[in-house]
Parts: C-alpha cells; structure tokens; sequence
C-alpha cells in the first residue's frame, strides 16, 4: 500500500510540473512571431479614397500655408514700388530754436506744422522696377502652384505605397504561414533520416528572412501612417484606411500631348519665362533713364515768429503754400548707363536660361515618357509570372490530392506564388511613380484630380 501510495503520488507530482510547464509556454509569446503593429485609435478607421487624400492634404498642407504668405508677401513688395505714383500726403512738425538764419538740415524753413504732397508722374526707371516686382509677384503664385504640385505627388505616392505595403503585409503574413509548414516538414523528415541538416537550415533561413521582411514593411507602414496624418491634418492616434487604385484615366496620354503641355504648364519653365518679362521691363525701365523725370509736389508751412524771419525778410507770412512739379532732366548720368549695361546682363542671363530650360524639358519629358512605358512592360511581366506561379499552385494541389506530391511542395509553390505578387505589387507601383513624375512635369497634376 505504501508503494503504491508514493507510486502515486510521483505521478500528481509529474502531471502538475508539466501542466505548469505547458502553461508557462502558453503564456510566454513566441520568439519567432513578429510582433504584430497596433496603433491605437481615436475610433473606428477613417477610410479615404485617393482623392479625398489629395483635397485634404491641398486644405491642410503647412507647406502650401507658407507658400501662400509668401505670394502675400511679394504683393505687398509690389505695392510698395507702385505707391510712388499714387498721391502721399504727409504731415509733420519742423519746430526748433534758430540763431542766425532759420534753417533746417533738410533745407526747408523751420515750422510749427507742415504737410507735403508727392506723386510721382513720369519716372521710367522707377516704373521699370515698379513693374519688375510686380511681375516677380506673379511668379510667386507659380511657385505656389509648384507647391501644390508637390503635396500632390507625395500625397499620392505615400497613398499608393501605403496601400501596397498593407497589400503585401497580408501576402508576407501568409508566406510565414507556408515557411512554417515547410520548416515542420522537413524537420520530420530529417528526424526519419530522409532529409539532411542542411535542408532543415535552409527552411529556417526562408522563415527568418520573411519574418525580417514583415519587420521592415511594419516599419514603412508606420512611417507612411504618420506622413499622411500630418499631411491630413489628422491626429496622432487618427488610424487610416486606405483602398488600393489605379491612376485615373487623364495619367495615359501620349509622350508629343504631355511635351506640347509642358511648354506651356511645367512650373519651371513658367518661372524662367517670367524671370524674362520682369528682366525685360526693368531693362526698359533704365534705358529711358535719360528722359526728363516728373514729380507733383506740395508744401504747406504755419511758420512761427521766434524763429527771426523778419531780421532776415523783409515781410513775414504766418501761412505759406507751394505747389508745382519737380522735374529733373539727366545731362550727364554715369549711373544711368551703369544701371543698363547691368540689366542687359541679367536680361541676356534670364534669356540663356529659359532656351536651356526648354530643352531640359523636353528631354525629361521625353525620358519619363519612356520610364513609364519600361514599367508598364516590366508590370505586365510581372502579371504574367504572377499568373503562371498561381497555375502552378492549382497544379500541385491537384497533385497533392492524388498523392503524387507532399505537403512541403505545395506549400514552396504557394511561397513561389507569393513571391510573384509582391514582384506585381511593386512593379505596379513603380509605373504610378513613375505616371505621377510625369505628370508634375507636364503640368497636369492638378488637372488630373479636377
């Protein structure tokens, strides 16, 4: 009875070790899983579609709000100029003790209250710089379209890869599930003597390398969630849900329609050619810098007697005004001429850069034209693999429910054919990259999304 008492008793000793052993596994997470990214929400996944992203991006990028105060700013550059040829009415005090004659460092009689006027009439230099800035205003809106442009892309591309990623996240998720039955496989196989240690080494190598490729794609898909909720507005917590799409239609056009576009839409070649203008008008500006220059001008004085006008005039007005047009006529004017010889120079500079632009232009349009055919016909290679990889798929499992094969050639077809979707995948995304390149050069981004 004692035997059999501490027979037993060893025996609830075992089982509750190894029921706390299987516990302890149960609860301990498994080194070879990545970790699975979950980022908390401020509620259920906003789901946008491409061109939602983009009217969001374009309502709060801080690029474009910079890009706006900017254009603000050479407005209000440009009126400064102008405001010489409109009226200006000024009003002050020149009040002061005087000995000897009543003088001010400016030239003008010392007095309790005066107020001047000047506009200018006819002053060529000056209008030339006037139209100048005016004219490199209007180039601050074709750098805020510029702008726009590039949210558009970035806010595109970051959509479209994000998209992607998530894509084969799934795909790469399964492709673990495939490496683990092929590990399990094979090391059966090689306990039962019919597989070498190597084989089992190379199932755990293909394992190991898809788990580090989710590992790295978990990372981009986290550094493309936060691009975009910044570029949106969104908050922090703010998860996104995305769908996957093609370009719209507008993204095909021919190679000569998108040159033709460029010459007149690309934001490069808009501001050298305005760069042009503005160089032009100040160049004709300083070259009628040897005409006479014309100012309208007034004066109002309320003069005061401490300041001994009448030891120095014979009578004394309390009340003066003046006023007459100020007109200088240039004889000599060495500046004159310098100022010309230095606007030729930056006009002929202006000039040589724009016919450089436009031969860039074309060259590049012309390159990315034929970028985005070589990955159009890369991506319709990588359909066509990707479809005979799934064919091959239906062949083994047929075949495995004959019997023919064993699991471990099945699952290696479904890692070939997973393989080939990731290849389609990025194919796919190089050739929007490169629709969307293409367009921004051409001009037409914006048009494409109307």
């Amino acid at each position: 009875m004692q035997l059999l008492g501490r027979v037993a008793g060893m025996a609830a000793l075992l089982l509750l070790c190894r029921g706390a052993a299987g516990a302890q596994e149960a609860s301990a997470p498994k080194a070879s899983q990545p970790a699975v990214h979950e980022a908390s929400n401020d509620g259920p996944p906003l789901a946008l579609t491409l061109k939602r992203a983009i009217e969001l991006a374009l309502q709060n990028s801080k690029e474009i709000q910079v890009a706006k105060i900017q254009a603000s700013v050479a407005d209000r550059a440009a009126q400064i100029t102008k405001a010489q040829f409109m009226p200006n009415l000024y009003a002050g005090s020149g009040a002061g003790y005087t000995y000897g004659i009543p003088e001010t460092p400016g030239g003008r009689a010392p007095s309790i209250f005066n107020v001047s006027y000047t506009e200018q009439i006819f002053n060529e230099p000056l209008r030339g710089q006037a139209k100048e800035t005016e004219e490199q205003s209007k180039a601050q809106k074709i750098v805020l379209q510029d702008v726009k442009n590039n949210v558009i892309t970035r806010t595109a591309m970051a959509y479209l890869e994000l998209g992607k990623v998530r894509h084969a996240l799934e795909l790469l998720r399964k492709e673990q599930e495939s490496a683990e039955k092929i590990l399990q496989v094979t090391e059966e196989r090689q306990g039962e003597g019919y597989e070498l240690p190597v084989e089992v080494t190379k199932a755990q190598l293909t394992k190991a390398q898809v788990i580090q490729r989710i590992l790295q794609l978990e990372g981009r898909e986290d550094e493309l969630e936060v691009f975009l909720r910044y570029q949106l507005g969104f908050s922090e917590t703010q998860a996104i849900e995305v769908t996957p799409e093609e370009l719209p239609g507008e993204a095909e056009q021919a190679g000569d329609n998108l040159v033709a576009m460029a010459m007149t839409h690309n934001a490069g070649l808009q501001l050298a050619a305005s760069d042009v203008r503005a160089k032009e008008f100040r160049l004709k500006g300083e070259r009628r810098g040897y005409f006479p220059t014309l100012e309208l001008v007034g004066v109002y004085s309320l003069l005061a007697k401490f300041n001994n006008y009448s030891e120095f005039f014979r009578t004394f007005q309390r009340n003066n005004f003046n006023a007459g047009i100020d007109m200088h006529v240039p004889i000599f004017s060495a500046q004159t001429k310098a100022a010309i010889g230095m606007a030729q120079i930056n006009l002929e500079a202006a000039k040589v850069n724009l016919t450089n632009k436009k031969t860039e232009l074309t060259a590049d349009v012309r390159q990315k034209t034929r970028r985005v055919r070589e990955k159009d016909a890369a991506k319709e290679v990588a359909r066509l693999e990707l479809q005979l990889a799934q064919q091959n798929v239906a062949v083994f499992q047929s075949q495995f429910a004959e019997g023919k094969v064993n699991l471990r050639e099945v699952e290696k077809a479904r890692l070939e054919e997973n393989e080939k979707w990731m290849f389609y995948l990025d194919a796919n995304f190089q050739k929007q990259q490169a629709q969307l390149e293409l367009l921004k050069t051409a001009g037409q981004l914006d048009k494409v999304w109307q």
